[in-house]
C-alpha cells in the first residue's frame, strides 16, 4: 500500500504541474524613477507657483494573462501602473502689506484611476512578453525573455503649465482687480476677498486644465527573468518578475528607472 501511494505520488509530481492558460493581479514597485522639484517661481503678478520633487520608489499594481501550451516559448500579456505623489501650491502675495497666502494644489488626472487628490505621476505600461521556460523542474518553472512595451505617461505639474492659465481672461481681469484695490489703503478686506477668489479659480482652472491634459504614449521595449510555481491539480500558482525597461518618452523633469518588480498570484487552468 505504501509502495503505492509513493508511486502515484512520484507519477503526480512528474507530469506537467503547470497549466494552459493563467490569469494574476500582482502588486508592482518600480525602483529608480526620480523628479526634479521645480523651484518657486512667477507665472504672474504676485503669483508664485512650486512643486516639490520625488526619489525613491513608486507604488503600483498590475494584471497578467499568461499562454503555457505553446511549444518551446510561452506568451505573457501585462498591464501596469505605478505612481507617486508630490505636493504642488500657488502663493499669492499681498500687494498692501507683503504676506503671502499658500493655496495646496489638488488635481484629477485624465486617463488614470485615480480621483482629486496631491498632484502623482503615473505611469503606466502595457508588456507583449515572449519567455523561454525551463520545463525540466517540478512546481517550479524559471524563464527569461523580453518584448515589446508600449508605455502611458502622465504630465508633471510645473511652472510653465500654470504660467500658461494667466492667459485666461477671467484670471487676467481678476489679477488687475486684485493689483487695483491694492493700491487704496482702505479697501483691505475688499483685497483679502479678491486674493482669496484669485487663488480659488486659478486652482479650480488648474484642476479643470489637468483633467483634459490625459496621458502621453510611446513604444519601448522590457527584458525579464522570472518564475512560476505550481502544484500539481491545485489551480493556484503563484509568479515573480523582474523586469528591465528601456525607451518610452518621459516629461523632461522625470528621469525614468529601468526596474520594476511583479509578485502575484493567479488562477491557472
Amino acid at each position: 500500500m505504501n509502495c503505492k501511494i509513493i508511486l502515484a505520488a512520484a507519477a503526480m509530481l512528474a507530469t506537467q504541474s503547470f497549466a494552459i492558460i493563467g490569469i494574476g493581479a500582482h502588486y508592482n514597485p518600480g525602483f529608480g524613477t526620480t523628479m526634479k522639484a521645480g523651484e518657486k517661481a512667477p507665472v504672474s503678478d504676485g503669483i508664485n507657483f512650486s512643486h516639490e520633487g520625488s526619489d525613491g520608489m513608486m507604488q503600483g499594481f498590475g494584471f497578467k494573462l499568461w499562454v503555457d501550451i505553446l511549444p518551446i516559448i510561452d506568451i505573457e500579456g501585462t498591464f501596469n501602473i505605478r505612481f507617486g505623489s508630490y505636493d504642488a501650491s500657488l502663493y499669492v502675495t499681498n500687494p498692501v502689506d507683503q504676506t503671502e497666502s499658500v493655496i495646496p494644489l489638488e488635481i484629477e488626472l485624465g486617463g488614470t484611476p485615480f480621483g482629486k487628490a496631491n498632484p502623482k505621476f503615473v505611469t503606466m505600461n502595457g508588456d507583449i512578453s515572449i519567455t523561454y521556460p525551463i520545463t525540466t523542474i517540478p512546481i517550479i518553472r524559471p524563464y527569461i525573455g523580453g518584448g515589446l512595451t508600449v508605455f502611458a505617461n502622465s504630465f508633471v505639474l510645473n511652472q510653465p503649465f500654470v504660467a500658461s492659465l494667466i492667459d485666461d481672461p477671467t484670471i487676467a481681469s481678476m489679477i488687475q482687480q486684485v493689483a487695483a484695490s491694492g493700491l487704496d489703503p482702505n479697501a483691505v478686506q475688499q483685497q483679502a476677498e479678491e486674493l482669496s477668489q484669485l487663488g480659488e479659480t486659478l486652482k479650480q482652472r488648474v484642476q479643470d486644465k489637468a483633467l483634459n491634459e490625459g496621458v502621453k504614449t510611446s513604444i519601448g521595449g522590457h527584458a525579464l527573468i522570472g518564475v512560476r510555481a505550481k502544484l500539481p491539480v491545485i489551480p493556484i500558482a503563484a509568479y515573480f518578475n523582474t523586469k528591465f525597461y528601456f525607451g518610452g518618452d518621459y516629461p523632461e523633469e522625470i528621469d525614468p528607472g529601468i526596474i520594476a518588480l511583479e509578485l502575484g498570484l493567479g488562477l491557472a487552468i
